[in-house]
């Protein structure tokens, strides 16, 4: 059920990062990588989606990761958020296109 939304903010996240799909779903730590990660984590958690939903919609691309990662990454997007209005402004955007 929630698989639609997570792919629409996959094409999103990687819109904003300029990434492929691919690149988001290889293991890699290069910094935009990661950040557009973190924040497709944000983003499902906010939906609500369950981390477990999260990890196995990454696992079925391809992505093997565990929860406390995926907790990882949505704290980290929290922090920027709260005093970067840039990302504000990107994860609102997003909120916004992605509606079932």
């Amino acid at each position: 059920m929630h698989y639609p939304i997570f792919s629409g903010y996959v094409s999103y996240v990687c819109n904003v990062y300029s990434i492929s799909p691919v690149d988001l779903f290889v293991k890699s730590k290069r910094r935009d990588i990661v950040d557009a990660r973190h924040l497709l984590y944000f983003l499902c958690s906010e939906r609500p989606m369950r981390i477990r939903y999260i990890q196995q919609y990454m696992e079925e691309n391809g992505y093997k990761v565990g929860h406390s990662t995926i907790i990882h990454g949505i704290k980290q997007i929290r922090e920027k958020s709260e005093h970067d209005t840039d990302y504000q402004k990107i994860i609102n955007d997003i909120k916004e296109c992605i509606t079932l």
